[in-house]
């Protein structure tokens, strides 16, 4: 009982020194508790001591032991694998190396009344663990020093100490360990001392229960997931709450965590026909017409139309070409140039609009073929022409300077027929209608800029006497 006591003393001293150091960063606490045994042979002296590490595990003539609790240590996590120890130990000496017989040669073991041990020791221990990649199997290396008392005389020590430690779980694990102490007092012998103990690491925290601890948790108040840092993923998406924009609904990624029922690439908060693949400029709404006005909006949806009559085509009622809107004789087939109303002969007014169309048409790239949109602009010609029956027309191609001159020669001849030969398709005498092609030798605006080469580009009217 009186050893039992004077180990308890030391423990007490251990904890209330042991304030900065120990095991890993999770768990930065420490407590092993054990037994040790005490070697003084194999360190280097003469009779009764041997030879360095001779006989080192000779258990039964050199190491000394009791049969209980014998040492406590308490650790504290540094920082990169360092850890600082602080130990106590008690033990009693009844083996003090080998005598030999000069009659005999015989050797003994060198028995010695039962001394008192009593150590007090520090030091700092670097564990290669990380080293090793291993979450288990533990090596590690420490140097410090400390006192130690045997019957009661006591020395300093500097120590060296290898260990190895086993861990069973996070927190459960064994270590064993074997220390060399040198004395700084020739009255205090150099020995070994050897221990094995549990270990048990404590001190980490994790407040919301998920497995990641505190120190790590970048939501330590919310469980969560270890691949998010112990932040939490509500909806089950793979992307965490604080960067998901719909964290209770799943969805992709790509829409940071929202879905797109449909998937036309509108998030269904944003998408006002979340059921029917739609446009995004029509904020998810199909548009089966084309016409840019979305069928939730279009009167009149399989029938293109502007968006200012509701989706629905304007009204042409004597079918002039001039809508109702804009013809001043809706009832009266007329010309455009004169606002629905019927003329008799064109006037510079009907040539001038029949230019502007000419020269709106748009062809396609290094072409004689249309774009889908000159359809409306080559039939409003055709309503021009059969309102002026008796009248011949001439059209004229021409080109700007991209390209060789014989190619924009003959892409203006190219350009011009084709323009004929539409209205000829739509009901306009070939006889009324001639074409040429002049190339790129008239320009009407300089070639050196893009405005300039566009209106370059054109088809003109001319009225045939």
């Amino acid at each position: 009982m009186k050893n039992l006591s004077r180990l308890f003393f030391v423990a007490v001293l251990i904890l209330g020194f042991s304030t900065s150091d120990a095991q890993d960063k999770n768990n930065p606490w420490a407590i092993t508790i054990g037994a040790n045994a005490v070697d003084v042979y194999p360190v280097g002296e003469d009779m009764p001591q041997g030879e360095y590490f001779d006989e080192y595990f000779n258990v039964d003539d050199h190491w000394n032991f009791i049969p209980s609790l014998s040492t406590i240590s308490v650790s504290r996590y540094l920082s990169d694998g360092f850890t600082f120890t602080a130990k106590g130990s008690l033990n009693r000496i009844d083996k003090f190396g080998s005598n030999v017989d000069l009659m005999t040669g015989e050797e003994t073991t060198n028995n010695v009344d039962d001394l008192t041990y009593y150590g007090l020791d520090g030091r700092v221990s670097y564990s290669f663990m990380d080293v090793i990649n291993s979450k288990t199997f533990d090596p590690y290396l420490g140097v410090g020093g400390g006192y130690t008392w045997v019957d009661e005389i006591g020395a300093g020590t500097l120590n060296g100490t290898l260990g190895i430690k086993f861990w069973f779980t996070e927190n459960l694990g064994v270590d064993f360990q074997s220390t060399y102490k040198h004395a700084f007092e020739d009255y205090l012998p150099k020995h070994f001392q050897h221990s094995v103990g549990l270990s048990f690491k404590f001190g980490g925290t994790d407040t919301d229960g998920d497995g990641v601890y505190d120190h790590e948790d970048a939501c330590p108040e919310e469980a969560g997931l270890e691949i998010f840092n112990g932040c939490p993923d509500s909806d089950g998406d793979g992307i965490q709450d604080s960067k998901d924009d719909c964290p209770n609904t799943a969805g992709l990624a790509e829409f940071n965590g929202c879905p797109d029922t449909d998937g036309d690439g509108v998030v269904d908060k944003d998408d006002k026909c979340p059921e029917v693949a739609g446009l995004k400029e029509l904020a998810g709404c199909p548009d089966t017409d084309g016409d840019g006005v979305s069928d939730a909006d279009d009167k009149c949806p399989n029938e293109v139309g502007p968006a200012a009559n509701n989706g629905c085509p304007w009204p042409d009622t004597d079918g002039d070409g001039v809508l109702d809107k804009d013809d001043k004789c809706p009832n009266e087939a007329g010309t455009v140039a004169n606002n629905g109303c019927p003329e008799i002969e064109p006037t510079e007014e009907v040539m001038e609009t029949l230019n502007e169309y000419s020269r709106s048409i748009l062809f396609n790239s290094g072409r004689a073929t249309f774009q889908k949109q000159t359809d409306q602009v080559l039939q409003s010609m055709v309503a021009i022409f059969k309102e002026y029956p008796e009248a011949s027309f001439s059209l004229e191609g021409h080109t700007d300077s991209d390209g060789s001159k014989s190619m924009n020669q003959a892409l203006s001849e190219r350009r011009a027929n084709a323009v004929r030969d539409y209205l000829i398709a739509n009901g306009i005498s070939s006889e009324r209608l001639s074409a040429a092609g002049f190339g790129e030798d008239n320009p009407i605006a300089s070639n050196s800029t893009s405005a300039g080469k566009k209106e370059n580009r054109r088809v003109e009217v001319k009225l045939k006497n």
